[in-house]
């Protein structure tokens, strides 16, 4: 069975996609890379998965690092998943660049270097908004590139990070 919650977020109305054991998909409805799905094939429960989210985001809102973080199942190419691999180990508050994200995984495959634009493509397609750090990642000189969710929420989320640093 197919499990969806809408979650009302301070920056707008998020999806959750997944299953009584998973979290796969977590989403802005206006997101340029929101995932398409039969909303007749989910049933709209709060799971176990959905439960911790949920806690998840109040926390991560309210300033607070998440300390528990829900299971999530995520399916992709080998490629985006180490991308969305080494998101999640950006720490909170910081950020880093597609660059050098692109030189990580690189130096992982024995390669002189890759493609920031493949890791761009990889980032823009991360199925976990928020919870996937993907807006802690900026273009090369700093500046604010790329999140499928709106530039105004990536700003909104680094301050709120900066903040309770």
């Amino acid at each position: 069975m197919n499990y969806k919650y809408t979650y009302e977020s301070p920056l707008g109305t998020m999806i959750m996609l997944g299953t009584l054991t998973y979290l796969t998909d977590l989403f802005f409805v206006d997101e340029s890379h929101a995932p398409s799905y039969d909303d007749a094939e989910y049933i709209d429960q709060l799971t176990g998965p959905f439960e911790v989210t949920v806690m998840w985001l109040n926390d991560y809102f309210k300033g607070q690092r998440p300390r528990i973080y829900p299971p999530m199942q995520l399916e992709g190419s080998a490629f985006r998943r180490s991308v969305w691999s080494i998101l999640q180990t950006i720490p909170y508050g910081e950020t880093t660049t597609y660059g050098a994200i692109g030189k990580q995984i690189a130096k992982a495959q024995g390669k002189d270097s890759m493609s920031a634009q493949a890791v761009g493509g990889a980032v823009g397609h991360n199925p976990i908004s928020i919870i996937i750090p993907c807006h802690r990642v900026v273009g090369a000189n700093g500046q604010m590139t790329g999140y499928a969710g709106g530039i105004a929420r990536k700003e909104y989320m680094l301050r709120l990070e900066q903040e309770h640093k």
